[in-house]
């Protein structure tokens, strides 16, 4: 019931959290944890009712292979059944279970754009189930805790209480909150191949997450998408945002477009030191020393400004577009966003950003040398 309990929190899987969660409310004795490990990891590898069982003397095991012996079950003894029983003990029973091909792996390192139909079905489904969390801010508010402030009033309080002797100080710690997010997604025709597994991302983003999350689209002008992503169905959500678009897979301008969310939407949505995520692939056709200094103003007022590129997932990519190159001074991160894998890399980027550093001037990434 304890783990039962727990699911409420962590998600049934292969990860860490689980299988951490799982021996620590299951095991209870010190011998038993390389026992647990083993039934941890045969219970993954394939389901219950695949597996083989071959009983001694009927058949031989299969070649690649791995046999798992294990005791007999234990039966109550009689004096008259003691010779038959210690004869009985040394024979052992033999489960053969075979390693099989996950699917679900290769899935995680594919690429989006070279998905069939039924493989980017299988990937919205395995985003539904990824666990977002954004790092969260402190406050100059203050709570009970253990920090290093004296709280006179629970102090006094307390006092009162024991007869007015100071038996105990009270302390209090700075509060934290989530901070604010905000997507900025590229739906120009460059990116047409990414647009429609992106909204799917940023729908369960929002959808998982507690904070404020801000959503916005562009191609030659920016469009607010936050109220349409708001509905449950996912279905009439991406609907009602492919009725509210009217640039989709148009041509690309970032300066113009950005320079719009800074003047109209920066000072309602970037406050609270909220986290920026761009997705585009630096494909541009507006103002270059445009781009430049909204890509300045844009740093200036948020907490981090992480880039998304899908084409940084091909092991020969090389920043060269003009817009790639005026935006990269200016941004934090610099990471690909063209696989699950690379979502399930931001979601960890996103969970411990206070103790990252800034990145300095200029944005790493796989290729510029450190």
């Amino acid at each position: 019931m304890d783990l039962v309990s727990a699911l409420d929190q962590i998600e049934i899987g292969r990860k860490a959290d689980f299988y951490f969660a799982a021996r620590t409310l299951l095991v209870h004795e010190r011998e038993h944890l390389a026992l647990f490990d083993k039934a941890f990891e045969l219970f993954w590898r394939k389901p219950a009712e695949e597996w083989n069982v071959d009983w001694p003397g009927t058949a031989q095991p299969r070649r690649g292979s791995r046999p798992i012996v294990t005791p007999p079950p234990l039966e109550r003894s009689t004096p008259q059944a003691e010779d038959s029983t210690s004869a009985s003990s040394q024979e052992l029973t033999v489960i053969e279970v075979t390693r099989t091909y996950s699917d679900r792996e290769r899935l995680r390192h594919k690429d989006f754009a070279e998905m069939s139909a039924e493989e980017s079905e299988a990937v919205k489904q395995m985003m539904a189930h990824l666990l977002w969390k954004v790092s969260e801010r402190r406050t100059r508010r203050k709570r009970p805790g253990k920090g290093q402030w004296i709280d006179l009033r629970r102090t006094l309080r307390r006092s009162l209480r024991s007869e007015g002797e100071i038996l105990r100080w009270s302390y209090r710690e700075p509060k934290l909150k989530p901070r604010p997010l905000v997507v900025i997604a590229d739906i120009s025709g460059s990116m047409e191949r990414y647009t429609r597994l992106l909204l799917h991302f940023i729908y369960g983003m929002k959808s998982a997450l507690d904070q404020p999350v801000e959503a916005f689209v562009f191609s030659t002008r920016l469009t607010r998408i936050t109220r349409p992503l708001q509905i449950r169905d996912l279905d009439l959500a991406l609907k009602n945002v492919g009725r509210l678009v009217g640039d989709w897979a148009g041509g690309t301008r970032i300066g113009e477009s950005l320079k719009t969310f800074n003047f109209e939407w920066g000072r309602r949505v970037l406050a609270r030191g909220a986290v920026v995520l761009i997705i585009s692939d630096g494909w541009d056709r507006g103002d270059v020393e445009l781009l430049k200094r909204e890509m300045a103003r844009l740093r200036r007022n948020c907490h981090r400004l992480i880039w998304l590129n899908p084409l940084l997932g091909a092991p020969d990519y090389e920043p060269l577009t003009r817009g790639i190159l005026a935006a990269l001074p200016h941004v934090h991160d610099f990471l690909p966003v063209h696989n699950l894998a690379s979502l399930e890399d931001l979601a960890d980027r996103l969970t411990d950003l206070n103790r990252r550093s800034n990145g300095g001037n200029h944005a790493r990434y796989p290729g510029r040398p450190r």
